[in-house]
């Protein structure tokens, strides 16, 4: 990864707590289902495809990617959930949980079945995720 981990890009809300080079150990978890892979098609994570590709995660609105997402997700999204920190460590923690919250839903349901429920950790991939994805402009 070389520099990518420590010129981390501005991030769409403006900070990340989590350490971007912790996180990259701990994406491990998450690589048997997700890869990261950018827009030219060059993998940064070889993973797994039966999750969504994270690059770019904290560009996109929840379930917008081209990925066949569950119902819950797709309905979160079009109600207006888009990917900060926040919404990815909640998600994280519980995927059915959270977003059985966010619709207010009890019947929601997450295809994602691992959950990554330390705060720090999540963190730490998010700010990960963040410093091997594309730059965000600051607007204004």
């Amino acid at each position: 990864m070389g520099m990518a981990l420590f010129s981390a890009p501005v991030f769409a809300d403006g900070h990340a707590s989590g350490d971007a080079e912790a996180g990259e150990k701990v994406f491990n978890k998450c690589k048997a289902c997700h890869m990261i892979q950018d827009a030219d098609g060059n993998d940064i994570v070889k993973g797994g495809r039966t999750g969504p590709n994270l690059y770019g995660i904290y560009t996109r609105t929840a379930g917008s990617a081209d990925f066949k997402y569950g119902d819950s997700l797709v309905e979160a999204g079009e109600a207006g959930l888009a990917w900060d920190e926040e919404a990815f460590i909640g998600y994280v923690a519980d995927p059915k949980k959270y977003l059985a919250e966010y619709n207010d839903d009890k019947r929601a349901k997450s295809k994602m079945s691992f959950k990554l429920r330390k705060a720090d950790e999540a963190a730490d991939v998010w700010a990960y995720l963040v410093s091997v994805g594309p730059e965000v402009k600051p607007e204004g």
